[in-house]
């Protein structure tokens, strides 16, 4: 939910759509976009009432503005997916149904996940690959989880791109790899700053990529 990770998505939309309809077009959309530094507290607090709360009344406004779907630009809030769909009447596309989609239409079966803490180590995400696209899911060691989620929190969100921890987040896949896993998910919005396809043999999945192009085609479709 950082802005660097959102400019990401306003650029993806807005090219896709211009891909699709040609000419001068862009999207019409609403953009809310939170201030992180109290989203964060929230998270690590554990207050995650709180935040499905704010996140209900936001997606509230957003279809009174006219919104014809929503997408949260985030992959660990959609633990709180829930709150938003209760609260609206119309059409969400969740972030990791755009993502598992295509993994499966890979051919991939054993995915690895990258993430924050809560994505990697929650059920929200991993359980929703696992029972509704029969997928199997492994994550990184546990010292491993806490590099990767240190790195998002410390670096990405505020658009710090390190050297020293890419290479730890490369080690890190080459460690998915060796258990198994065919691909990589990068699920979180900010990874895809870090790590790209380039870096790796491994297929990687980026789910800021998935999720935006994804919206586009179903927003096209309504």
């Amino acid at each position: 939910m950082s802005w660097e990770s959102s400019a990401l998505y306003y650029q993806i939309i807005n090219q896709t759509i211009k891909a699709h309809l040609g000419n001068k077009h862009s999207c019409q959309c609403l953009l809310y976009s939170v201030d992180f530094a109290e989203i964060e507290q929230l998270q690590h607090a554990g207050e995650w009432e709180e935040l499905g709360q704010r996140l209900a009344q936001i997606a509230q406004n957003l279809q009174l503005g006219g919104a014809d779907m929503l997408i949260l630009c985030t992959n660990t809030m959609h633990k709180l997916a829930s709150w938003i769909t209760e609260a609206t009447s119309i059409p969400m596309l969740h972030i990791a149904d755009a993502t598992a989609e295509a993994v499966v239409a890979s051919g991939i079966r054993k995915i690895g996940l990258l993430g924050t803490r809560f994505t990697m180590t929650e059920d929200f995400y991993k359980e929703r690959l696992i029972s509704q696209y029969g997928l199997d899911v492994i994550i990184p060691a546990q010292r491993d989880i806490e590099i990767v989620h240190t790195i998002i929190y410390d670096e990405l969100i505020q658009g710090v791109i390190n050297p020293q921890s890419k290479q730890a987040y490369l080690d890190i896949i080459s460690r998915l790899e060796e258990q198994g896993a065919e691909g990589v998910i990068l699920g979180c919005t900010e990874i895809t700053m870090l790590v790209k396809q380039t870096d790796v043999q491994l297929p990687l999945f980026d789910t800021t990529q998935l999720h935006a192009e994804q919206a586009v085609l179903r927003l096209l479709a309504l």
